[in-house]
């Protein structure tokens, strides 16, 4: 059986030379989606093996990444349907948390769009998902993490509107919100009283204060994710602390945000704190 690292086993020297380089990305998923780096090369290696004999059904049309992610997934579904599954322990992440505590479907969508950066029509694509089913297996998949990794949120935002639409997703997805701020001020006595596991955070104030000050102001106290939304993200972009690690551009997207909530707290240490 190939390994997933001989590239020579790949489909053909056309194919060789695309999927070449995104073998490694493969693998990355393979290793997090079953649970070692072993059980995850040898469905790599069956999906060479699998396309060596039907070289003809790796569409060319496609994206490459979107279509060999599809032809691995395609795969991994039929043989892990059924008894002779190669799945290994669960792989453990900071917190103690484990991937094994997703429904399996809601495990790929939380990768495909959390850990590989697929938007989520390509996430989609390669789960051979209509939008509109991706949709609620998103959400599902959000509602699952939250439960694993549930949270006390604190929003820093000036806009009432938009304040109480973060509210209300924020909520929806299982968390608590402690507090909503709309000034320095407000946001650094609000995560001081209330130690928050994340923080939604505005650069512009309603005083004209910066939320970025904020932040800085909080993380002198103590260590907590946080994901900017903001429509001046060139403000982030300088090199100094705090980096933008999370950062959303305005108008957001509610399954982009949900996506970005679900990775700042799955792989992050303090999550279900």
């Amino acid at each position: 059986m190939p390994t997933a690292s001989d590239t020579q086993a790949a489909p053909g020297p056309g194919i060789a030379r695309t999927i070449a380089p995104l073998l490694p990305y493969l693998r990355r998923f393979a290793r997090m989606l079953t649970g070692s780096q072993t059980s995850g090369d040898a469905y790599v290696a069956m999906t060479l093996e699998a396309l060596i004999a039907d070289p003809a059904g790796f569409d060319r049309s496609v994206d490459p990444r979107i279509e060999l992610f599809r032809h691995f997934l395609v795969l991994w579904r039929s043989i892990h349907a059924g008894p002779g599954g190669i799945e290994a322990r669960p792989l453990a992440l900071p917190g103690e948390v484990t991937l094994s505590a997703l429904t399996p479907d809601s495990r790929i969508a939380f990768l495909l769009t959390a850990v590989e950066g697929f938007e989520t029509d390509e996430a989609a694509r390669v789960l051979s998902f209509s939008p509109e089913d991706f949709a609620a297996l998103f959400d599902t998949a959000a509602r699952e993490i939250a439960a694993e990794v549930a949270t006390r949120v604190l929003i820093i935002e000036d806009e009432p509107i938009i304040a109480m639409d973060l509210e209300a997703l924020v909520e929806g997805l299982g968390h608590a919100v402690v507090g909503i701020a709309r000034t320095r001020t407000e946001a650094v006595a609000a995560a001081r009283r209330e130690g928050p596991g994340l923080i939604l955070a505005d650069i512009q104030l309603a005083d004209g204060s910066s939320g970025l000050d904020a932040v800085n102001d909080i993380l002198t106290d103590f260590d907590v994710p946080v994901i900017f939304i903001t429509a001046y993200p060139e403000r982030l972009l300088t090199g100094q602390r705090p980096e933008p690690a999370f950062l959303i551009t305005k108008p957001f997207r509610p399954e982009t945000l949900k996506a970005v909530i679900s990775q700042a707290l799955f792989f992050d240490t303090r999550a279900g704190a």
